[in-house]
């Protein structure tokens, strides 16, 4: 059997991850029990691009309606796992830095015993995006999946706090991690962001993306860095899932590529900037859900102008 592969010879993209219900102020407003979690963000970008496969976990409380839109866009949620109790809740508020929330509640609910089990019509996806949970559980998935072309993670400082050595297990896994640049400081005890992404690259990983929020994002690998700069908006409703939406951009323009060459990659990054830029525009995955070809061909195409410039002589 061939691995998956449909809409016009696009890849099927795997995300396994959080499926949660946010309540979030900010300076702009605030919004109760929304669509959230990290698993969520991700299919919203990702399935602009290609098929999604999501694996998560909701309580009976969650209203699985709201998830209509994706499953509308190509998002597989047969891989959803619905359990007695209550779902995933986070309570957050950002103040004037958009790049920092302040955690009021966090209430796991049936996440907290959430073990993914990959159904076996998802085990051979080529692209596999292990979202931001427990890194023992991210190493049980990848013991469930079936030779996959490029295998990429996220994580967080609660568990390179609490779970460093399997963080640091999980690096010799996989192709490509995803964190931020005081996650990627954390966790290998380098202040410089240039020894820190050597340091991650020499445990496993080919490439090493280190976000830095409003500051854009690095693309490290042991031959080359590449830097992308945030789109400059105007307003930001909502920072949360951001850097989730950047990793569906990002792993959802592979899929649909197939293309693993360094110049793809770094329009990968350019494509996972401008979804970021998107989810920041509304709260949940409201923008997201109503984006158009067209709208991310321009985004891209203003990422594009951003650092473009003619090489002109050399100077006196």
């Amino acid at each position: 059997m061939g691995r998956r592969s449909t809409r016009d010879g696009c890849m099927t993209v795997l995300v396994v991850g959080s499926v949660a219900l946010d309540s979030v102020e900010t300076p702009f407003g605030k919004a109760d029990g929304v669509v959230g979690g990290s698993a969520t963000f991700f299919a919203s970008a990702a399935c602009h691009f290609g098929p999604v496969q999501l694996v998560g976990v909701v309580g009976n409380d969650y209203p699985v309606d709201q998830l209509a839109p994706l499953a509308a866009q190509g998002v597989d949620l047969s891989g959803l796992e619905h359990a007695e109790g209550e779902s995933f809740r986070w309570r957050g508020r950002y103040r004037h830095d958009l790049n920092s929330a302040e955690t009021l509640e966090t209430r796991l609910g049936v996440f907290s015993h959430f073990r993914p089990k990959i159904p076996a019509a998802f085990r051979r996806t080529p692209f596999v995006f292990l979202a931001n949970i427990d890194p023992r559980l991210q190493l049980e998935v990848l013991g469930q999946v079936e030779s996959p072309r490029l295998v990429a993670c996220d994580t967080m400082n609660f568990w390179i706090e609490s779970r460093r050595n399997d963080v640091i297990a999980l690096l010799g896994r996989v192709d490509l991690i995803t964190l931020n640049d005081g996650e990627a400081r954390q966790l290998t005890e380098r202040t410089n962001l240039v020894h820190a992404a050597r340091w991650i690259l020499e445990r496993g990983p080919r490439y090493v993306i280190v976000k830095k929020g409003e500051h854009g994002a690095f693309m490290f690998t042991k031959e080359s860095i590449f830097f992308a700069p945030a789109y400059p908006l105007e307003q930001v409703f909502d920072p949360t899932g951001a850097g989730d939406s950047f990793a569906g951009g990002f792993m959802g323009h592979l899929a649909r590529t197939g293309d693993l060459s360094d110049a793809n990659l770094r329009r990968a990054v350019v494509v996972g900037s401008a979804m970021g830029s998107f989810a920041v525009e509304r709260f949940s995955n409201e923008r997201l859900l109503s984006l158009t070809a067209a709208d991310i061909d321009q985004r891209i195409t203003e990422f594009r102008d951003l650092v473009s410039f003619e090489r002109g002589g050399a100077g006196r």
